[in-house]
């Protein structure tokens, strides 16, 4: 098995552990058959970001201990679904990216170039 790469051509970094992030609850935005949502964008959220996905249906700011599931809070990183990101991004509230744990499958919704303007200057 290859290790799988990133949408700036290394391979796919961590994106984080605590939480626990990534489909497969490994720290990665890596990807497969089964993860519809496609989870692959690494993003730090922010508080903006935060409340416009919970009023979008998907609220990842309370916890759900029956699920292992802390809840996030501004400054964690997450696997968001590239579609989700672009709707923030068409929102005016899309979190910064880390690019170097972002999975390339990202790029069959969003733009490199949306992504890159949207970068942390620094993982």
């Amino acid at each position: 098995m290859t290790e799988a790469r990133n949408i700036v051509g290394g391979n796919l970094e961590m994106c984080c552990s605590s939480p626990i992030t990534g489909y497969y609850r490994d720290g990665f935005c890596n990807t497969g058959g089964m993860d519809f949502g496609m989870h692959v964008v690494c993003a730090q959220m922010t508080a903006e970001f935060l409340e416009f996905t919970k009023s979008q249906g998907n609220d990842l700011s309370t916890p759900m201990p029956e699920h292992q599931f802390p809840g996030l809070k501004e400054g964690d990183r997450w696997c968001l679904c590239a579609a989700r990101w672009q709707e923030a991004l068409e929102a005016g509230v899309a979190p910064p990216v880390v690019l170097t744990a972002t999975h390339p499958r990202a790029l069959e919704v969003v733009s490199l170039d949306d992504l890159k303007k949207n970068a942390l200057t620094s993982s």
